[in-house]
């Protein structure tokens, strides 16, 4: 039970990596450092997140990324150059997690935590270039605010019931993806509605202004 437990915080926090890796490790590391949540015998390997300069890093990415992803197509640029970085960053946090396990072990949960993290960024980043079809900035401020406040409550659920935020994670990114067709449908009516618009020939009875 107490190695489903630690692959539950792995999984959970590779999870929440993939949404937003810097706030995921800021949050935590602040959490670790002010002692606002005492880490179980299991999790002390995690203590590392509360040193100072792991902090202020990665509470700087997550300023740079705070203005970035409210910022339409700044936001899924962003999103491509993190499509590596979220699930590395994912893996080596559940690997983290795990302290000094069997190699064999450590192996399967960074591919199982890699392949979370991705799944993750993949909904994300959908999500986001569905919502820049849209030219209003408005939907991408809350997306964002939203996404934040969802690694917040990601990681006090991670901390009160490891098992309960694995399966609400991997539920919420199944959903997602039993929508995803829908989404893409849409987007490329969308675009397909937009280049047709670009394509028709000016209207030649319309005075010059």
């Amino acid at each position: 039970m107490a190695r489903l437990d630690v692959l539950s915080v792995a999984l959970g926090l590779a999870a929440l990596a993939g949404v937003n890796l810097y706030l995921t490790v800021f949050a935590t590391g602040l959490a670790i450092h002010f002692h606002w949540i005492t880490l179980a015998p299991q999790y002390q390997s995690l203590e590392v997140l509360g040193n100072p300069w792991i902090i202020g890093i990665a509470g700087a990415l997550y300023l740079l990324e705070f203005f970035a992803d409210k910022i339409p197509w700044v936001d899924s640029i962003w999103d491509a150059v993190h499509t590596v970085i979220r699930p590395i960053g994912g893996a080596l946090l559940a690997i983290q997690v795990l302290g000094h396990p069997s190699p064999a072990f450590t192996v399967i949960v960074a591919l199982l935590a890699g392949g979370t993290s991705l799944l993750a960024h993949t909904a994300k980043a959908a999500t986001r270039l569905a919502t820049n079809t849209s030219p209003e900035p408005l939907t991408n401020i809350g997306l964002s605010l939203g996404e934040d406040a969802a690694v917040l409550g990601g990681l006090t659920l991670v901390n009160l019931s490891p098992l309960l935020a694995l399966v609400i994670f991997l539920v919420a990114i199944g959903v997602f993806f039993y929508f995803a067709r829908r989404i893409l449908r849409s987007m490329k009516n969308k675009i397909g509605g937009a280049r047709k618009k670009l394509d028709q020939p000016a209207d030649r009875n319309v005075p010059v202004q």
